[in-house]
């Protein structure tokens, strides 16, 4: 083990079972962002699920679950999954597609809806684009609609988040990081997803990043890769590699995520078997994590 990894601890719940904002959580849950197969859960949701139990996975993260909560619920139940936390858009109305088309995204209402039907806790968007990181405005006008969708979702039972790219770092207003700015104006309900990745590509010191959000850091994603000038969501890399083969120094992080209930693994893109990448990033985690659960 490494000497400042996070340790589990016991803990108090609220009234409604879940775990209060800066507790940490009985153990620490080892995840993984169905982003990273979604190619394979295209093709065969019940057979992926299945392989990812196979692999010591009782959590994942939800994705592209608004279209078909029950489906998704069944094939988790199937195989002794679950998903707490899921990611879906709250900041935008439409997506731009890489050829330039726009479409509509679902309304909140459909979203909370959706993720109440799977049994998640906590619904976190996963990107908003540069340009709006840019001013204090926008940043606020950002954080005030997170607000309104936290108040929406507390009549589902549940909570929101916001997942960072690197943008929302490199971005600075007065000198300090937009997302921490951000930060700054956000409801207490609202938590927030670090992708250390990301943070460590846009200049940042991981661990100081988390120390400094603290208590509404509910989750990370955990991937790893060599770091060097260059990399962006511009163009998303193609050299990332299982947690603890690359330079994001991951341990520091982790030891200071102590807020976070969920260590959820990603690639944006893997050049070998995926499967065999996560399962790689999994054992290195349950080594690095006290009383991780997987």
């Amino acid at each position: 083990m490494v000497r400042n990894a996070v340790r589990a601890t016991s803990t108090d719940v609220t009234d409604d079972g879940r775990t209060p904002m800066g507790t940490p959580s009985t153990s620490v849950k080892i995840s993984v962002q169905l982003y990273t197969v979604k190619d394979a859960v295209e093709a065969d949701l019940d057979g992926t699920v299945a392989r990812l139990a196979g692999l010591g996975l009782d959590t994942v993260e939800a994705f592209d679950f608004v279209r078909r909560p029950a489906e998704l619920k069944a094939a988790f139940d199937a195989h002794g999954i679950s998903a707490r936390t899921g990611h879906a858009f709250l900041l935008s109305d439409e997506i731009t597609s890489p050829d330039g088309t726009a479409g509509a995204l679902p309304g909140l209402e459909e979203t909370l809806e959706a993720a109440a039907t799977l049994g998640l806790e906590v619904v976190i968007d996963p990107f908003t684009p540069a340009d709006r990181w840019q001013t204090r405005e926008s940043v606020t006008a950002l954080a005030e609609r997170l607000n309104r969708a936290a108040a929406a979702a507390e009549a589902h039972g549940l909570l929101v988040g916001y997942h960072n790219h690197d943008h929302e770092l490199r971005s600075t207003i007065d000198g300090v990081p937009a997302l921490e700015v951000f930060a700054e104006l956000l409801d207490p309900r609202v938590r927030l997803e670090v992708d250390l990745y990301w943070a460590t590509a846009a200049g940042l010191d991981a661990a100081g990043l988390l120390t400094r959000l603290g208590e509404r850091v509910v989750a990370v994603h955990v991937k790893d890769g060599p770091m060097r000038e260059g990399i962006s969501t511009a163009e998303l890399p193609r050299d990332q590699v299982p947690a603890g083969q690359g330079d994001v120094p991951l341990a520091a992080a982790l030891g200071a995520a102590t807020s976070a209930q969920y260590a959820v693994i990603e690639f944006d893109h893997y050049e070998g078997d995926l499967f065999e990448g996560v399962a790689a990033s999994r054992a290195w985690l349950a080594q690095h994590l006290q009383g991780a659960s997987a």
